[in-house]
């Protein structure tokens, strides 16, 4: 079984400039941990909800799109609904952007249904450094694809963090795909 699957090229660079522009002209809120609680040494990220953003519906028509195959190819899992809205993410060194190790989880009422992990990769690759996000599907870590428009699915149980963002800011888009509890 594949534990990371790489999309490169899933979303053009233009359009992936839309979106950080569209989320940007957004008032962000201060990242969260699952069950709203607030810890910087886990997470720093200011977040924009996408289904709060109008003439955003083409992304998510896409990224519904894009889970649909890898899920038929690659993972078989039994999935239902996306129940969350898909978040962009904006990790600027100058607060010091990242995220712990984790996994996506939790005891949130939708967090506790999630199958599967998409990241999207919106930032240019070149424009800021650290901020790699890093999976841990098994024994050893395997580093996304930092190419702008490049999609990452991974099992949402699967260990993963974000480097430190130490130059620049990285923006990244990530949505759940959910379904019945896991056997």
């Amino acid at each position: 079984m594949i534990e990371v699957h790489s999309m490169p090229g899933a979303f053009t660079s233009g359009e992936c400039d839309r979106i950080i522009a569209t989320a940007d002209r957004v008032p962000a809120n201060e990242a969260m941990l699952v069950g709203r609680q607030r810890d910087h040494n886990i997470r720093q990220a200011d977040l924009v909800w996408l289904d709060d953003v109008d003439g955003m519906g083409w992304v998510m028509e896409r990224l519904i799109e894009l889970v649909r195959t890898s899920n038929r190819d690659l993972f078989d899992f039994d999935l239902r609904e996306f129940a969350e809205s898909p978040q962009v993410a904006r990790y600027q060194s100058s607060k010091g952007g990242h995220f712990a190790w984790h996994s996506d989880i939790g005891d949130g009422v939708a967090a506790a249904k999630r199958k599967l992990t998409l990241v999207l990769q919106l930032s240019k690759s070149g424009s800021y450094e650290g901020g790699d996000l890093e999976v841990m599907p098994s024994a050893h870590i395997v580093a996304a694809n930092r190419a702008q428009g490049c999609v990452s699915i991974f099992p949402s149980f699967s260990l993963h963090h974000v480097t430190p963002v130490t130059s620049g800011v990285r923006h990244s888009l990530t949505v759940w795909a959910h379904g019945p509890a896991f056997r």
